[in-house]
């Protein structure tokens, strides 16, 4: 699973969701849902505008936590 750390980086930073969708041109329903992981996919302006708006790397913005696997009986 990928979770992006938007709300992290955003609170270290000293900044709202409402400044950065204004600063990315992006509307508050699409932030949201990045920021839930309910996205499939996100484009590399994205990543970059993100990366420049909350000073940060790729790698600082984009966790990957390992699923669980199942346990077999």
């Amino acid at each position: 699973m990928i979770k992006i750390n938007i709300e992290e980086l955003l609170k270290k930073n000293n900044k709202s969701k409402y400044w950065l969708k204004g600063k990315m041109n992006i509307t508050s329903r699409n932030l949201n849902k990045i920021i839930r992981g309910e996205t499939t996919s996100i484009s590399f302006k994205y990543i970059e505008d993100f990366c420049k708006y909350l000073n940060c790397t790729p790698g600082e913005l984009i966790t990957i936590i390992p699923n669980k696997e199942k346990i077999k009986a």
